[in-house]
């Protein structure tokens, strides 16, 4: 699908939609049609550009960028993001309904477009100023450019709040120090959104954003981290030794990071539950083929009982999962705090993709646990989504919160 087509559908999607229209699937079990079309033209994509790949690209540690590129050309790394800004002006079911296909053809290509699409534009979609929006938005959101998030530090997860990496001011720039962990897109990036400390007596409220071009002085990269799974996506430490960025290079207001970093991840967990659709999909599909094909005691495995079984649990898993996770996204599209939302599609989502993709592999066996066979990769792939974006325990921590002050 072209980026022509892309806008077509984006035309045709928004004639569909009444004005102050709220979308919330309370009562759906099914997508729109104009987003049916979004989701049959993915998943034809992933057939054909990623699934033939993938396996080979997780051997090798190898970054796809011919498919990345392919991307960009159907306005993949923009979705939500204004075409004025070079994206393709979709709402976040459509991005959610892109990266679970994506992600099913190939989980590395999921995350290095969702860190694109909603760690790296989206924080400059709501809070750049124009110039900001034209010079690091624009190229990024079409897929030109490549950008990446860096909040996380060696001694800091989960605890957002307590970044030791320092942002100094001075005269005509600021001077940036520390180091940054576990940076998907690290190595082929072309910026990065960093959040720094620029008064420690504030503590989270002394944390700024800031925009870094890489590569540039004063910055330079960690070791390529070797992974349990999505081996495709780079990831690594960035290391600031007295970097200098412009004045203006200042994302939002001072001590405003921490709020930035928290809105982003709110919309990166839709995409991370999109991820965690996708890698479990994929593990359906291959345990059911496999057990239609697969003979036990004269039958095929898929009409044994005990098969039987796991495999209506895994669709549970899944399609539960998916239902929150279009909530989710509907939530945002209306306009409304999504945050409980949010963590819980990312949770549930997240969890679906490593009991489906465990249970995959119970289904197929020895033939499981063989790199001949998708199921292992699968199972590789899913863990990481319950770790990064906030690990299944921070989001059941937000989950609790919500909804304890909803019932005050």
């Amino acid at each position: 699908m072209s980026r022509l087509v892309l806008k077509a559908f984006r035309r045709h999607a928004l004639s569909r939609i009444l004005p102050g229209q709220q979308r919330l699937l309370t009562g759906l079990s099914s997508i729109p049609e104009e987003h049916k079309m979004l989701q049959e033209t993915c998943r034809a994509f992933a057939d054909e550009q990623l699934v033939p790949h993938a396996g080979q690209w997780d051997r090798d540690h190898s970054f796809p960028t011919e498919a990345v590129k392919q991307l960009s050309d159907l306005g993949l790394m923009g979705v939500e993001i204004k075409s004025q800004y070079g994206g393709s002006e979709l709402d976040c079911l459509a991005y959610a309904i892109a990266l679970e296909e994506i992600s099913r053809g190939c989980a590395s290509t999921g995350v290095i477009a969702s860190v694109n699409n909603s760690l790296y534009c989206g924080p400059l979609n709501y809070f750049g100023n124009a110039d900001q929006k034209e010079q690091w938005l624009t190229p990024f959101a079409s897929g030109e450019k490549l950008g990446c998030f860096a909040l996380s530090e060696p001694g800091n997860g989960s605890d957002a709040g307590a970044a030791s990496c320092t942002a100094r001011e001075e005269a005509d720039c600021w001077v940036l120090n520390g180091t940054k962990a576990w940076i998907t897109n690290g190595y082929e990036a072309d910026a990065t959104v960093v959040f720094a400390t620029t008064d420690k007596s504030l503590k989270h409220k002394g944390i700024s954003a800031f925009l870094v071009p890489k590569p540039t002085e004063g910055l330079s990269l960690g070791k390529k981290e070797e992974k349990l799974g999505i081996r495709a996506s780079s990831t690594c430490n960035l290391i600031f030794e007295e970097c200098k960025i412009p004045k203006e290079n200042l994302l939002g207001s001072r001590g405003q990071g921490f709020k930035i970093a928290m809105q982003t991840l709110d919309a990166g967990r839709i995409g991370i539950a999109a991820q965690g659709l996708g890698i479990a999909q994929a593990a359906l599909e291959v345990a059911v083929a496999y057990s239609k094909e697969r003979q036990s005691m004269g039958i095929p495995l898929s009409k044994h009982q005990m098969i039987q079984s796991k495999i209506a649990d895994m669709a549970l898993s899944l399609e539960s999962a998916r239902l929150l996770t279009w909530r989710a996204a509907c939530t945002k599209d209306a306009g409304q705090n999504f945050t409980k939302e949010a963590a819980m599609a990312k949770l549930a989502a997240s969890e679906a993709a490593t009991f489906v993709s465990h249970q995959a592999i119970q289904i197929l066996g020895g033939m499981g646990y063989v790199m001949e066979m998708p199921a292992e990769r699968h199972y590789r792939d899913a863990r990481i989504t319950e770790i990064y974006e906030g690990t299944s325990e921070i989001q059941r921590l937000v989950i609790a919160g919500q909804v304890i002050k909803s019932l005050d």
